[in-house]
């Protein structure tokens, strides 16, 4: 089976995970792949983050195998077997990690090890994120790095994703699709 890597973008609450969602799942109803991980990336820090959580797990079919994982996901994905598909959501909770919790130079080796991992992965990936380089120009120095790291990773997952969509107010336009 080939490789597949799938970057779904948009705002928040567009319905960027929901479409995620229901890729991975038809992934498995079609028999491509026998197994759905769920890897979260966001971490309960305050309660309104908890009620999204909940509501997130709430929401989520059985199916899912779920890995809890706020930064190490390259190895995640590098040890993918061809009958397995990972979705992680969200990049943009990873990099919020990245620059907040961690030293730079550290989320860069973490950003190259995850584009590595994306290139040799033997299952199928689908990752989300949240476009946020649509607004103004941000006032602080973290929310401007915040924006350009996080326009920069979109670039280089879109450009070794075989699939890149945007979603806004539930609607999908296709960035880039190939066959392989």
């Amino acid at each position: 089976m080939t490789k597949h890597v799938e970057l779904i973008l948009g705002g928040a609450r567009s319905g960027k995970s929901a479409l995620a969602e229901q890729r991975a799942q038809s992934l498995l109803e079609s028999g491509l792949v026998k197994e759905l991980i769920y890897v979260a990336t966001a971490q309960s820090k305050d309660e309104e983050m908890a009620e999204r959580i909940a509501h997130h797990r709430a929401s989520r079919l059985s199916c899912w195998k779920v890995i809890e994982c706020p930064w190490d996901i390259a190895p995640l994905i590098a040890a993918l077997s061809p009958s397995q598909c990972a979705l992680v959501d969200c990049l943009t909770l990873w990099l919020t990690y990245g620059l907040c919790e961690v030293e730079f130079p550290e989320y860069e080796k973490q950003r190259s090890q995850l584009l590595t991992a994306l290139q040799d992965t033997k299952g199928k990936v689908i990752l989300v994120s949240n476009e946020v380089g649509h607004g103004i120009v941000p006032m602080g120095a973290l929310s401007r790095q915040f924006v350009d790291e996080s326009g920069r990773l979109h670039q280089h997952i879109a450009a070794v994703a075989d699939h890149v969509d945007f979603v806004m107010a539930g609607l999908v336009l296709n960035l880039k699709s190939e066959q392989k």
